[in-house]
């Protein structure tokens, strides 16, 4: 209940996103611009103002980054795994599980960083934000690789220009050479960083889209389940195996079970995949995430 109760402020935020994209005259075409500006510009500027606000941890934060890429990996093995298991595999269409996949192990930054300010303050922005720096390039490339032989660009220039990717790396060179942001620039950064949070989870709610999953009920179920189930209890057992400590072990946690990204559906779609279908598996794991992340983070028990 404890959980529950502190994730809420963040989860209503994404209600309320949802409710005025679809009744009010702040409909997609707002939001897809709002959505431009914090993915661009926001983001990247509070995940670098997080990683450089104090000095790094390197031990703690190399075992963290091992254990997000092991627990990433593990995402990707289980999805690619799902064609051939016995009797559920030959029920799988190929299409639909190749664009569905990435939904079982990506994730959605804006939610990821407003809980982790939540929960941890500055230090939970500085943990996920490293975590995010290691595995989007592995995810990106999870979430490619079985619409590849459809895709007119190249995955690993999109993967080299991702603004998150750049904001973490440069933050942690910044960081390491023991840059300082100036105090009179301080308060501007903060804000930006309070600002994009907040319209960060409004549209992750206006992205969301009601449609028919029931064709494809199995690889729903499947996939859906590796995100908000088998994610946490892997996550818990590679906290242990990497001996991590509390604040790293939450981090960890909350990161396994977060919704999955909403851009899954524009890669799907972008890629000449089931889109609609994608776009509905995003909506239900963002709705699922309201159970999994308090399951996850009552692990810590």
């Amino acid at each position: 209940m404890y959980y529950a109760q502190l994730l809420f402020p963040d989860f209503s935020l994404i209600l309320i996103g949802y409710l005025l994209c679809r009744h009010t005259a702040l409909n997609r075409p707002v939001w897809q611009a709002v959505e431009a500006l914090v993915y661009f510009f926001l983001f990247p500027v509070l995940l670098f103002q997080s990683i450089v606000r104090t000095p790094l941890d390197l031990g703690a934060a190399s075992s963290l980054m091992g254990a997000g890429l092991a627990l990433g990996s593990a995402g990707i093995a289980l999805a690619y795994a799902l064609p051939h298991l016995p009797w559920i595999g030959p029920r799988l269409p190929p299409r639909d599980h190749a664009a569905a996949a990435q939904v079982a192990f990506r994730f959605n930054s804006f939610i990821g960083l407003a809980l982790a300010e939540r929960l941890l303050g500055a230090q939970g922005l500085q943990l996920i934000a490293v975590l995010i720096g290691v595995c989007v390039p592995l995810f990106n490339v999870g979430a490619v690789w079985p619409m590849a032989r459809h895709a007119d660009t190249g995955f690993l220039r999109e993967v080299v220009r991702n603004p998150l990717i750049i904001a973490t790396a440069t933050g942690l060179v910044a960081n390491l050479l023991g840059f300082r942001i100036p105090e009179w620039a301080a308060p501007t950064l903060g804000r930006i960083g309070a600002s994009s949070i907040a319209l960060g989870l409004m549209t992750a709610g206006a992205g969301m889209q009601i449609t028919s999953l029931g064709s494809n009920r199995t690889l729903s179920v499947e996939v859906l389940g590796i995100r908000h189930l088998l994610s946490p209890l892997v996550a818990w057992a590679l906290a242990r195996a990497f001996h991590l400590g509390g604040p790293e072990t939450t981090i960890l946690l909350t990161f396994s079970a977060l919704p999955t990204a909403s851009s899954c559906y524009v890669l799907a779609a972008r890629m000449g995949y089931n889109g609609p279908y994608v776009a509905g598996l995003v909506t239900l794991s963002t709705v699922l995430g309201m159970l999994s992340l308090p399951f996850a983070l009552g692990l810590l028990r």
